[in-house]
């Protein structure tokens, strides 16, 4: 017998839990034991932000009682509501939330399955789905068998304790020895973390690595695909489906030696515009700090106004959606962020295209290390002033100029270049 669950186990599962039947008598009915039941449904349940008719979704203790209006201001996305209570986005700028959690999901069943009051509650639930649980156990299986899974705040987690201690001189084996109970992994994981890239140090700032001839093959990393839930092309489609209006923004990055400095490259489609930007690694922090960069740069209206969507790849440094899509500041959101399916670069063709102009100018297999942003800068003005048929004989820079305005491009970097005086080719760099 597999020790595996079928779908129709945990079609009975969700049929029992809706009786409110013990992990006991499910596990009998299963042939399972009861800790096997209860880790299921802890495993594979997800959290359900809903509400019930005529009330969105809405977490706030003082939820029943509160009389608050107008707390986002003239941005208000919901005027017609007579109480912010009644917006599903009141959380995200009111000073005073307090969250409620209900204390349902801390003791059995752990879910919102059976519970009487589902109907009428608005706050975060927690949902066990056969259907939902089927597929992630199998997602599960797969990811084990190919390659080493981890996740997001995890790698963020432990790249806080060790990375300002690599920068002191110390050895990952000292750190390890040291916070071995933070860490809660392997020294062997480190080391493969760093050869990842997935922290803020690389392997040049680990004195004895450098040393070592590296191995032939490189293990296989992955982020923790939680984060592409909610995001992925098929989102993508759908929401232009329902605003074909939006602005789309691809980004993507340009790899130059293996380890050493990259480029992030912005790319407006609808104008042909793109952006690039030197970084030391390819981490998520370096693409996250120049999010940030361009937010405070161009101001929140302009920011909004230019990055309504991003699309761009299943990379590592990509894997931190959170981060890119909220500022710290009222109003909180800032764009939306989409992945590409795996193995699809042509679903964000334009930028695709557009890097090849950069390989004309930095070829593959140069390095970027000897360059500095003010070269970027340069090799990009002459991109951006190349002029281009589907443009109608227009270049980017001349196109965003006409939708945006000067002042924007100046606030990016931007500046033209005369037509006779575009070089595309490795000297301009070298002059």
């Amino acid at each position: 017998m597999s020790k595996f669950l079928s779908y129709e186990d945990r079609m009975v599962i969700a049929q029992r839990l809706q009786e409110n039947a013990s992990f006991g008598a499910i596990g009998k009915e299963l042939g399972k034991d009861r800790t096997t039941i209860a880790k299921e449904i802890k495993k594979y349940s997800y959290d359900k932000k809903s509400g019930r008719p005529g009330y969105p979704y809405n977490p706030c203790k003082f939820r029943t009682t509160c009389k608050a209006k107008k707390l986002c201001g003239s941005i208000c996305t919901h005027p017609s509501a007579y109480k912010c209570s009644l917006c599903p986005e009141c959380t995200l700028h009111c000073p005073d939330f307090i969250e409620d959690v209900c204390s349902v999901k801390s003791k059995p069943p752990y879910v919102c399955n059976g519970c009487g009051q589902l109907s009428k509650c608005t706050l975060l639930k927690r949902i066990y789905d056969p259907a939902d649980a089927h597929e992630k156990a199998h997602h599960v299986i797969s990811e084990a068998r190919t390659g080493i899974l981890s996740n997001e705040d995890d790698i963020a987690r432990i790249n806080r304790i060790i990375s300002p201690l690599v920068k002191n001189g110390q050895s990952l084996h000292q750190i390890y020895l040291e916070h071995v109970d933070e860490l809660m992994c392997s020294e062997k994981t480190l080391y493969n973390y760093v050869d990842a890239q997935l922290f803020d140090v690389r392997n040049i700032d680990l004195p004895r690595k450098v040393k070592y001839r590296p191995r032939y093959k490189q293990p296989e990393f992955k982020v923790d695909r939680g984060c592409r839930i909610g995001r992925s092309y098929t989102d993508f489609q759908k929401y232009l489906a329902d605003y074909p209006e939006t602005t789309i923004v691809q980004m993507d990055s340009v790899i130059g030696r293996v380890g050493g400095k990259c480029l992030l490259t912005i790319h407006f489609v609808e104008t042909s515009l793109m952006l690039a930007f030197l970084r030391d690694s390819n981490t998520s922090a370096s693409v996250i700090e120049i999010i940030n960069l361009l937010d405070k740069v161009l101001g929140i209206p302009t920011f909004n106004c230019l990055f309504p969507v991003i699309l761009t790849d299943n990379g590592s440094e990509f894997s931190n959606p959170k981060e890119i899509e909220r500022r710290d500041t009222i109003p909180c959101n800032r764009t939306k962020v989409f992945y590409c399916d795996p193995s699809a670069p042509y679903q964000k063709g334009a930028c695709e295209v557009n890097h090849e102009l950069i390989r004309r100018v930095l070829p593959k297999g140069s390095s970027f290390d000897e360059l500095t942003q003010r070269d970027v800068f340069r090799m990009m003005n002459h991109i951006n002033s190349y002029k281009r048929k589907k443009l109608n004989n227009r270049s980017p820079y001349e196109t965003f100029s006409f939708y945006y305005g000067e002042e924007v491009l100046k606030k990016l970097g931007c500046s033209p270049v005369a037509a006779e005086n575009i070089i595309l080719k490795p000297r301009l760099l070298k002059k």
